[in-house]
């Protein structure tokens, strides 16, 4: 007996090869820029030494590529890049505000206590 409650979603969706190819390539540009991104994360990390003079700005390099991927799977996952520019900033500003703000305070607190410590040491 076959159930009447179950439905099939996956095979309702029907497109040409075209649309296919066009949704199949766009999925390959997005692993690749992805990966390649998660590539150079782990490369910096993994070959630079935090005792480097540039580790400073390896860290904010991983804050900006991080950033970067965040927004871009914002962008394509959850579909904002298919809204209009206006909802895509209702999102994305106060998104980017935020960010910003936890960015400054994290910087904030570790002055005051790199502070802290300057002045127990002395």
């Amino acid at each position: 007996m076959e159930r009447d409650d179950l439905i099939e979603y996956s095979l309702d969706k029907h497109h040409s090869e075209e649309e296919g190819k066009k949704i199949r390539s766009k999925i390959l540009k997005v692993t690749i820029l992805l990966t390649l991104i998660t590539v150079v994360e782990v490369a910096l990390g993994a070959f630079i030494k935090q005792s480097a003079d540039i580790w400073m700005y390896v860290k904010w390099t991983f804050i900006v590529l991080t950033l970067l991927k965040a927004g871009y799977i914002v962008m394509v996952f959850m579909h904002l890049g298919d809204e209009k520019k206006w909802m895509r900033n209702v999102i994305l500003i106060p998104y980017a505000l935020f960010i910003a703000y936890l960015i400054f305070i994290a910087l904030w607190e570790a002055l005051a206590v790199g502070d802290a410590w300057s002045s127990v040491a002395a």
